[in-house]
């Protein structure tokens, strides 16, 4: 059968399905994300398998198409999964109950926020890594504020918010690395040049955080609530300052850039030596009423909290409820939801309908400030449209680089605008596998931190400002034959711009 092109009317039909079905079942559901988002996902899917095989598709080429980009998931999902392991070996260890003791401490209510995000900024800055800096540095922080009764939403928007300004400014980041590599530009120039659009973004989401800080009102109860709680920690664990090893190992580790993976798994077992050395009576009270004894205890016990995590039974409410999680099998869900991603993924890049999307944005551009929004706008419809943070930075990028090129526009005004919208913006999308890891790390709905993570939707808006008003846009160094005498303004075509 000849193979037929895809046209306009096939695109507002899979449009149309794609957001009713995901409106539907962010609407009509109070947790999408335990089954109906990925249902809608998979019903997208298959609508667009229909118009495929309309077009001459068969489905052994679609079957093909989804079985290759699902593979490209196996190593983020067994991060996922380690992590579900990471979390329950540090609960029981002491470490999270350590930093939990140590933040109720050392942190105040009246500056807790914008503090949780410039921690986790430093944090992230460092070592390179968004994900570690949550699972580590964030899941501390969510402990915290519970002991202070502040806003899980609001703390986990911070703490996203900090990670990820981190993240996209760490020469160490996988996607600061990647963004310049796509685009043609050096590295640290791509940093340098992000500065001028991050830093101020997050100086101007630490100003919110402090004001929301700042009218936070916490009463005498939630003080004696706060020793409350420190004291039910002393009681359940064992807190002394090394309990942290296992952290800063992990910390260690990722600033040598070992694999997350075996960085992880390494962390994790770390972890379980130190519960076996100083958390005896933790592993007794956790294994109370299984009817064994010595070593076998303990190896039941190691084995539980890192396969379905750790319960917590100290009869204090938030005690309980912060520190019971974790095990590879809280991860499961987020396998699910991925798997579903990447299979609408799949079909929609092979009928063409991404490619189609694509191309009708590239005739609208006649400006800087339009091809910046257009960068922008591709990058975020990437993040959408496929849930892959990495695919959000290489196919705008692609797309992008020779317009830039073409019009006399550097290669670092490419690379920053990519990070701008793929790199901040994957954490605050629901199927977004960088959104499903943060909810289920944090323990708080993307939807839910989406308004508070400041950084992540402050910094796009700034880019496109820029981009509108010609601020920090860079020519293309070339010999002066070639260089353009002057950047157009932004009511004025571009060079070579018909």
């Amino acid at each position: 059968m000849k193979l037929r092109s895809f046209s306009a009317l096939d695109s507002i039909l899979v449009a149309a399905v794609l957001l009713t079905l995901i409106a539907g079942s962010l609407s009509l559901f109070d947790d999408p994300m335990s089954g109906p988002l990925q249902l809608a996902l998979i019903l997208v899917g298959c609508f667009g398998a229909l118009i495929g095989i309309k077009n001459g598709l068969s489905w052994q080429e679609l079957e093909d198409e989804i079985v290759r980009i699902n593979a490209k998931t196996v190593a983020p999902i067994f991060i996922f999964l380690s992590i579900g392991i990471l979390i329950g070996a540090f609960i029981l260890s002491g470490t999270v109950p350590t930093l939990l003791h140590m933040g109720l401490s050392l942190l105040s209510p009246a500056f807790f926020y914008p503090a949780a995000c410039l921690i986790c900024a430093i944090v992230s800055l460092c070592i390179g890594s968004s994900w570690t800096t949550v699972a580590t540095m964030g899941v501390g922080l969510m402990g915290t504020a519970h002991g202070f009764g502040l806003s899980p939403e609001i703390t986990a928007g911070a703490v996203v918010a900090g990670a990820y300004f981190g993240d996209k400014m760490s020469p160490l980041s996988d996607t600061t690395n990647l963004a310049p590599a796509v685009a043609g530009a050096q590295l640290f120039d791509h940093i340098r040049h992000m500065a001028w659009v991050s830093v101020p973004s997050l100086l101007i989401a630490l100003t919110l955080f402090s004001v929301l800080a700042l009218n936070t009102d916490v009463s005498d109860g939630s003080v004696s609530d706060v020793e409350r709680i420190k004291a039910e920690l002393a009681a359940s664990f064992s807190v002394a300052w090394y309990n942290l090893i296992p952290m800063f190992a992990l910390l260690a580790m990722s600033v040598r850039k070992v694999p997350a993976f075996p960085a992880i798994i390494l962390s994790s077992a770390l972890a379980c030596v130190f519960a076996v050395l100083f958390q005896g009576a933790a592993i007794e009270r956790f294994m109370a009423g299984s009817g064994l004894t010595g070593a076998m205890l303990v190896v039941k016990a190691l084995w539980t909290v890192m396969a379905t995590g750790f319960v917590s039974q100290t009869g204090h409410e938030v005690v309980d409820a912060l520190f019971s999680r974790g095990g590879m099998a809280s991860m499961v869900f987020m396998a699910f939801l991925v798997f579903c991603s990447m299979m609408m993924t799949a079909v929609l890049e092979r009928i063409g309908f991404i490619r189609f999307v694509l191309g009708l944005i590239v005739r609208g551009v006649h400006s800087v400030g339009a091809l910046i929004g257009a960068t922008l706008a591709t990058s975020l419809g990437v993040n959408v449209l496929t849930g892959d943070q990495y695919l959000s930075l290489v196919l705008p990028g692609q797309m992008w680089k020779e317009e830039y090129r073409r019009r006399g526009l550097a290669a670092v005004n490419l690379s920053r605008t990519l990070e701008d919208a793929g790199t901040v913006t994957s954490a605050l999308i629901p199927w977004n596998a960088c959104g499903v890891y943060m909810a289920a790390t944090l323990g708080v709905a993307t939807l839910s931190y989406l308004p508070f993570a400041f950084f992540n939707w402050i910094n796009p808006l700034i880019a496109l400002i820029f981009g509108i008003f010609c601020i920090r846009i860079l020519p293309l160094e070339a010999d002066p034959a070639e260089r353009p005498e002057s950047l157009p303004g932004r009511d004025e075509a571009l060079p070579g711009t018909a």
